[in-house]
């Protein structure tokens, strides 16, 4: 895949397909100069930074704190009010998967009475969704002994993706190394599918000259 551009700011992420890296360093090669790399010279291992003659850096981040390398293994958990997708990704494929619906009344500008009755019952949908979500996590990313997978990416509703993981059930994934995607759209499987090539994707700090 061809880059993708997380920020327009001066300094920038950027995510490139693993396989497609040494070629994006050599791009940046031709537009800056030959740079110095640091730490060593090793073409695969992660993190490293790129100084360029010109003033570019490109800083080539590791995977997530406490995970130099790509994951073999990756459960994905995407949530919004309405919508969830929980995902088994291994390497490019997603292997098990599961879509589904949860109704989430949004707010209303009611007062008094009507505001706290449509609070309670929009929490108890939230509730149920996280419950859901939590149940399909439980089945498809946890076995007899923890955890299946080697990472957790998870998306969406930022304060929804905390209450699934603040479950005890989840324990074994919750010190798992992780990738957030809190702008993925309503959770569907070409939604999944796409988080799922985001995650493997090399992450890029670049900063331009001048």
């Amino acid at each position: 895949m061809s880059e993708a551009v997380l920020s327009t700011s001066p300094t920038r992420v950027v995510e490139v397909d693993p396989a497609r890296l040494e070629r994006w360093i050599s791009g940046f090669t031709e537009r800056h100069g030959v740079p110095e790399r640091s730490p060593g010279a090793d073409p695969v291992a992660v993190p490293f930074v790129l100084a360029a003659p010109d003033g570019a850096v490109a800083e080539v981040l590791a995977w997530a704190p406490g995970r130099v390398d790509l994951p073999g293994r990756l459960g994905l958990v995407l949530l919004r009010r309405g919508g969830y997708a929980v995902g088994l990704g291994v390497g490019e494929q997603l292997t098990d998967h599961y879509c589904g619906t949860r109704y989430v009344q949004s707010r209303t500008a009611a007062g008094g009475w009507s505001q706290q009755r449509y609070a309670r019952r929009r929490g108890n949908q939230a509730d149920a969704l996280v419950g859901r979500v939590v149940e399909q996590a439980a089945d498809r990313l946890l076995g007899p002994r923890g955890a299946l997978v080697d990472g957790l990416v998870v998306g969406g509703d930022r304060s929804l993706v905390r209450q699934v993981l603040q479950d005890p059930g989840l324990a074994p994934l919750t010190g798992l190394p992780r990738r957030e995607f809190y702008d993925v759209t309503d959770p569907r499987l070409k939604v999944l599918q796409e988080t799922l090539r985001r995650a493997r994707a090399t992450r890029i700090r670049l900063r331009e000259p001048g």
